[in-house]
């Protein structure tokens, strides 16, 4: 048997097994840490085989899954590659074509290719989001971007030039490398940058921060937003608060590490409805929610999500959102700000979301909407500024 039988051998046992319980790289690790052997051009190439498969959604699923992997690669891989050389030749011919040839010249267990085949979930999109265009950029890999820290932007791109290294400079400090650069040791001074996507660093353009005010990232998680806050206005005063206590204590790592000063953390369920005692203060200038939701936006990197999501979770993700954004409004001043943003394409988490929060009358809406990332080989994200009145 050939490496390359090997290789897709080893990414059909993966897919057979895995059943979407927990992010699929960390399945891959776990797979890898049981299979010693494999090297890191093992690795990384059944891992492309098996992420290449989920990137077809639903579009024939139930296909062989060898026909399956092979026509993945065709149609995901930007060109002629050493695998279907081996494995398929005339697929390989097929795979230098235009990804638009590709999809009109395959088929999968003689099922052609159409949008709604591979994300059934049209109905439920955004009104702004074409289904053509959207289901076209789940099948390419998104890229990796950096956005580059306040004063940092030279010293950043020399060791990026002086290293060869192929990457795009583009507006507001943003950096778009290719997907598994290695970051790490091509620049040792960790706080110079933060990997951040496009469009989650396109939402500094809505956060208005004065010296002096106090503001809450209620959803802090990693801590992204709350980095994004004080590298636009250091001068705030910031809390930051999660669920989950872990998240919390990974945060503070990370903000000291990226040097940030002036800020507290805490451990917070927004579901409960008076939170005034577990605040350190009854009152703030602005409140960001990073409300937890689909990731439908995000499944260009999680491909595996778009095959094991349910439409039903729509409705969940939609219902706590209205209850932890109902929950903090309390805690903005009047004229205050209040920023809503989610990683999701769905209408129900996003414009559905705005009109509900309008109908309560405390708000008006000052900016924002659907950020598309599709065409830049980015995320896709939903934000938006209100006023408390």
């Amino acid at each position: 048997m050939t490496r390359w039988e090997n290789y897709q051998g080893s990414a059909v046992k993966i897919i057979t097994r895995y059943q979407g319980d927990l992010p699929l790289h960390h399945y891959l690790k776990q797979f890898f840490k049981q299979h010693p052997q494999m090297g890191s051009r093992d690795r990384k190439w059944i891992s492309r085989l098996v992420y290449d498969y989920f990137r077809l959604g639903h579009w024939a699923l139930d296909a062989a899954l060898e026909e399956r992997i092979q026509k993945a690669v065709c149609i995901c891989e930007p060109g002629a590659n050493d695998f279907l050389a081996a494995i398929n030749p005339e697929l390989n011919e097929l795979a230098a074509l235009p990804l638009e040839r590709k999809l009109e010249s395959l088929t999968i267990n003689n099922s052609a290719y159409s949008a709604e085949q591979l994300f059934p979930f049209a109905q439920q999109l955004s009104a702004e989001i074409d289904i053509k265009t959207w289901a076209s950029s789940l099948l390419k890999q998104p890229l990796l971007f950096i956005r580059v820290r306040p004063g940092k932007r030279t010293k950043v791109i020399d060791i990026l030039e002086n290293q060869g290294v192929d990457f795009q400079y583009l507006d507001n400090e943003a950096i778009a490398l290719p997907q598994g650069t290695n970051l790490e040791q091509l620049i040792l001074d960790k706080d110079w940058y933060e990997i951040q996507d496009l469009s989650s660093q396109t939402t500094m353009q809505l956060l208005t921060p004065k010296p002096g005010e106090y503001w809450w990232d209620c959803c802090a998680a990693s801590g992204g937003k709350s980095i994004l806050l004080k590298d636009k206005e250091p001068g705030i005063k910031l809390f930051a608060s999660d669920i989950r206590p872990s998240i919390i204590q990974n945060l503070q790592k990370r903000l000291t590490a990226a040097k940030v000063s002036g800020f507290q953390t805490g451990v917070i369920d927004l579901n409960q409805g008076d939170l005034a005692s577990l605040l350190p203060r009854k009152q703030f200038d602005g409140i960001l929610l990073d409300a937890p939701c689909s990731g439908s936006g995000t499944w260009g990197r999680t491909p595996e999500n778009l095959v094991y999501f349910e439409a039903e979770k729509i409705d969940y993700y939609a219902d706590l959102q209205w209850k932890i954004a109902t929950n903090v409004l309390p805690y903005i001043k009047p004229g205050g700000s209040f920023v809503y943003i989610t990683c999701s394409v769905f209408a129900k988490e996003n414009e559905q979301m705005v009109t509900r929060l309008l109908d309560t009358g405390l708000l008006e809406k000052e900016s924002g909407g659907l950020i598309d990332g599709s065409a830049k080989r980015a995320d896709s994200m939903f934000a938006v500024r209100f006023r408390k009145k």
